[in-house]
């Protein structure tokens, strides 16, 4: 585990005209491994890829997993974690990891559920425990128990050192899509000094963590203006940061979305890489990609198998509501003996038909979702590898539309 961070870029694709050498294919270096990129990074937000081993989770091509810091912060503590060895020795992953700043959850904490306000919509029953936000961090009430707790971004760092990730993020407060322009600049200019102040204290405790050296990203916010945006992504150019992270509100539908990942891009250092966080759609990822974007990730390979959904590529087969998954609870899988996805080599695919998979999910048996989430992880690092693929061999937009109708 002596290799140094290092990220290069060894390709840049011609077959975008609207984007010219934009997506690009990486090879991004960490001291657990190096990553090919664009790359999915999945979620095991307490430590666990939900229903899966790390071993399985290897076997199907996953080159990088996410921890939350919020999360194991307060379960089951970072010191605890820090004794066992770091998150890797704890959870045996012995590939690179990503560490979220905590800064997601504070938004949840502040505004209700994250899901509900990140997509413009705004009933949310869940109540927020949030009691102060400001200049100096966050305090917070615990869902477990009710106990309080302070986030700074000297904790944030000091938390996820502890932890020992490869990847780190700085401290930041995410917007929630309506608030407005004011209010977006407030937020943006206080998560620049908190970046600082994470800066410090990432330089002060010389980078490293009990996993060995670890690599800090710096996040754009500024919501959907575009003024603001340029603000950030060349306030964060101007850091000394290893990478780059994309993060807050990215507009209330997928076009709104897709500018502002463009106008953040423009300023930002083309040399480092750049991460969409809690992004990770077939179709969000195909135009990440094409702008630069390096890494995604994104809770919905395991959420949506645990409610029964398998990735398809769209255009195999007719899907309900134009999704990019089918939901084997419907009726219509009762005898479809086919497999989920045709052209899946996964071991839920080539084992397995559409309708036993139905019949795990109506009987409430846990195989069904544990087989699902393997099929979907699985599905989304074939598409990755496809994405590299198409921009190795300059055929990204008729890749693209393959995926993408």
């Amino acid at each position: 585990m002596s290799a140094p961070f290092h990220f290069h870029i060894e390709h840049r694709t011609t077959g975008l005209p609207d984007w010219p050498g934009r997506a690009r294919l990486g090879l991004l270096t960490t001291p657990h491994g190096a990553i090919d990129t664009p790359a999915f990074i999945f979620c095991a937000t307490k430590g666990a890829i939900k229903g899966l081993t790390p071993e399985q989770v290897r076997a199907a091509g996953t080159q990088i997993i996410l921890g939350n810091t919020y999360h194991l912060m307060l379960q089951p503590g970072a010191e605890r974690v820090a004794t066992h060895g770091g998150l890797h020795r704890m959870t045996g992953w012995n590939g690179p990891m990503l560490t979220d700043s905590g800064g997601f959850q504070i938004f949840s904490l502040g505004h209700g559920s994250v899901a509900e306000e990140v997509k413009g919509r705004r009933n949310s029953a869940r109540p927020p425990t949030l009691i102060s936000l400001d200049d100096d961090g966050a305090v917070f009430r615990s869902y477990l128990d009710g106990s309080l707790h302070r986030l700074t971004p000297e904790e944030s760092i000091r938390i996820q050192r502890a932890l020992g990730a490869d990847i780190v993020l700085v401290l930041d407060e995410c917007t929630p899509y309506h608030a407005d322009r004011d209010y977006t600049a407030k937020s943006m200019g206080m998560s620049h000094r908190w970046a600082q102040r994470s800066l410090a204290e990432f330089t002060r405790g010389g980078g490293m963590g009990s996993g060995g050296a670890q690599a800090l990203y710096g996040i754009v916010q500024g919501g959907i203006y575009e003024d603001l945006r340029r603000e950030s992504a060349e306030f964060t150019r101007a850091q000394p940061y290893f990478g780059h992270a994309v993060g807050g509100c990215l507009g209330g539908d997928k076009a709104e979305m897709h500018a502002v990942v463009a106008m953040v891009m423009r300023p930002l250092d083309d040399a480092r890489p750049v991460h969409l966080l809690g992004i990770g759609s077939i179709e969000d990822v195909w135009h990440g990609a094409a702008k630069g974007i390096d890494s995604f990730d994104c809770v919905n390979p395991t959420r949506l198998a645990r409610h029964g959904h398998g990735y398809i590529r769209p255009g195999i087969e007719e899907i309900e509501n134009g999704r990019d998954s089918l939901n084997l609870r419907n009726a219509r899988f009762r005898d479809d003996r086919a497999p989920l996805d045709p052209e899946c080599a996964c071991y839920t695919c080539t084992t397995f038909s559409r309708a036993y998979l139905h019949h795990l999910l109506k009987a409430d048996e846990m195989l069904g979702p544990q087989l699902l989430s393997l099929h979907n992880i699985a599905f989304m690092n074939r598409m990755l590898g496809e994405v590299r693929d198409a921009i190795r061999t300059d055929r990204y937009a008729d890749a693209m539309r393959r995926w993408v109708s």
